[in-house]
């Protein structure tokens, strides 16, 4: 039997064997070395070892985690001003209002429900993002109460208090773009690779499974062989009709 440790990034799927991984860590803070590689990065500290860190997204040509991520906060922060304007809109021209109040259900919701950070740091400007964000949708809700019973105090409410509360919302959030590295090393997971005697870390986004399988299972692929001189694909296995690249060897850039 060969047991694999089965990761993703984005929606890729690839494995390595379980022998060749020594540990599977978050990501610590990492110490950049300006004339390094670009597919590394940075320097980190394991076992009274200095190792570097390589990053699996630059090593096959997917854009940065980093920058997903600001594009993605880019998104709801653009989202959550279009729903204060047709909140706005509802309330000052009675204009019809379809969006949701609750909180949980829209994508910034969902994104910070799911997202569980490992740095202090991070957690409390999350929480402080959390409360805003809570606020923001059940005083919008509120105010469309009131607005059916007395319009010109919904007016008032949305004015003095719901517009702040959009304001704080948005700053919190543009405080996860400045902290996007520390934000981006809390999602992600760090496999600790031994190959040949050289050590050095791979970062990857999700781990998703430990698979057991045989020789056999390992099908040919168009993509066998070398797909960079880097990276030496074993071939693909199909499980429950998911395409998984197997890792044959990884090496670090020169």
């Amino acid at each position: 039997m060969i047991d694999l440790i089965v990761f993703s990034v984005i929606n890729n799927k690839y494995a390595l064997r379980i022998d060749n991984i020594q540990r599977i860590i978050q990501v610590p803070e990492l110490t950049n070395i300006p004339t390094s590689h670009h597919m590394i990065d940075g320097i980190m500290s394991y076992e009274d070892k200095i190792i570097k860190v390589l990053n699996f997204r630059k090593l096959i040509g997917i854009k940065d985690y980093e920058l997903e991520l600001s594009e993605l906060f880019k998104k709801l922060k653009y989202d959550h001003l279009d729903w204060v304007t047709k909140l706005k809109g509802a309330i000052f021209e009675d204009s019809e209002f379809n969006d949701t109040t609750n909180p949980h259900i829209c994508e910034l919701g969902i994104w910070v429900d799911n997202f569980t950070p490992n740095d202090d740091k991070v957690a409390k400007k999350l929480t402080k993002l959390i409360e805003y964000h809570k606020k923001l949708h059940l005083l919008g809700g509120e105010v469309l109460e009131i607005y059916k019973k007395d319009k010109a105090m919904a007016k008032d409410i949305f004015k003095n208090s719901l517009e702040d509360i959009y304001t704080q919302t948005i700053d919190s959030l543009d405080v996860f773009v400045l902290e996007i590295q520390s934000v981006a090393n809390s999602l992600q997971k760090l496999l600790i690779y031994e190959n040949a005697g050289d050590t050095f870390a791979i970062k990857i986004d999700n781990i998703d499974d430990i698979a057991h399988i045989t020789k056999s299972d390992i099908m040919s692929s168009e993509n066998e062989n070398k797909t960079s001189e880097l990276l030496d694909i074993e071939g693909i296995l199909d499980i429950n009709k998911v395409l998984i690249n197997v890792i044959s060897e990884l090496r670090l850039p020169k």
